[in-house]
């Protein structure tokens, strides 16, 4: 199967403004119904509940409430992959990673067939590939896999992320994260330029698929499928496993002992984070479990009507 890296990467990473907005529909799926999937970690005085994320959502998807917004209720902290900078700041930071100080051009590092073919996708994405040239593939390959998906009427202001993180500070709840921006940053600098190169290629050859490969895992996400995610997913997976082990499994064991961690502490905990990361082989709950801790999946439940 043809990798398709943009959805798989918004996967991984894959509510209460969004109720105001009129119901979305997707293609059989009620967005204005989602349930995403939910699990809980508990022992004596501790409950850890793990919920997937997508990080760009449509209007009229509404998703924070039954099980989901009942366990958010409970919890005196939330904890996401990072705790987001302020837009500025945070370019500063893209924009001092992204740098190539070889000063090597794209099309040197992509050969001139694949470089043309990448200056065509940024074309019909509407992005000037000119600024790109002299940066590292990686930035370019997150940019372009990120472009379709305004046009396709996703906002990621109604991102799960940023929703809850509105909630939480309404409510006075402590946030938390698991990893820092510089750290999720160099995940993708760190890799050698070759599979940068490789990640930029992928990136271009999924474009015409973006919205359909992105849809179906909205739709799993939404329907609380995540074995349906999973299988997507792995076959993505299979084409790259240097990406996957750097990009996901190594996060997932990272993240298995910090919320081991979390259970010395009394109190209830909502981690949040993108729905890849819950779901397949070498998932957070498989981490979890190699620790002796066991993820227990929360049965869905609709709120009454009042």
């Amino acid at each position: 199967m043809l990798f398709r890296l943009p959805a798989f990467m918004l996967a991984l990473s894959f509510s209460l403004a969004a109720c105001a907005n009129p119901p979305a529909r997707q293609g059989g799926i009620d967005l204005a119904s989602a349930d995403p999937a939910l699990w809980a970690v508990k022992d004596e005085d501790t409950t850890i509940y793990l919920f997937g994320t997508v990080h760009v959502l449509k209007p009229g998807t509404v998703w924070l409430d039954d099980e989901v917004g009942d366990a958010f209720a409970r919890a005196d902290r939330l904890v996401l992959e990072i705790v987001t900078p302020e837009q500025n700041e945070m370019a500063q930071k893209v924009a001092t990673l992204a740098a190539d100080a070889s000063g090597k051009p794209l099309k040197d590092k992509m050969g001139e067939t694949a470089h043309a073919r990448y200056v065509a996708a940024m074309t019909e994405a509407g992005i000037p590939w000119q600024p790109f040239e002299r940066l590292k593939p990686w930035i370019a390959a997150i940019t372009l896999s990120l472009a379709p998906l305004s046009k396709l009427g996703y906002d990621d202001e109604l991102g799960a992320e940023k929703v809850l993180t509105a909630a939480a500070r309404t409510h006075g709840k402590s946030i938390g994260a698991l990893e820092t921006p510089e750290q999720q940053l160099r995940y993708f600098d760190s890799l050698p330029e070759k599979q940068q190169v490789a990640f930029l290629n992928a990136t271009v050859d999924g474009m015409a698929d973006v919205e359909k490969d992105f849809t179906s895992l909205v739709e799993s996400w939404a329907a609380g499928k995540p074995e349906a995610l999973a299988e997507k997913m792995n076959e993505s997976l299979e084409a790259t496993p240097e990406l996957a082990e750097t990009l996901l499994f190594q996060r997932n064991r990272n993240w298995a002992a910090q919320i081991e961690a979390m259970l010395e502490k009394p109190g209830t905990v909502f981690v949040a984070v993108g729905a890849g990361h819950l779901a397949g082989t070498k998932s957070v709950q498989d981490y979890l479990q190699k620790l002796g801790i066991a993820a227990q999946r929360v049965p869905h439940h609709e709120t009454p009507v009042k």
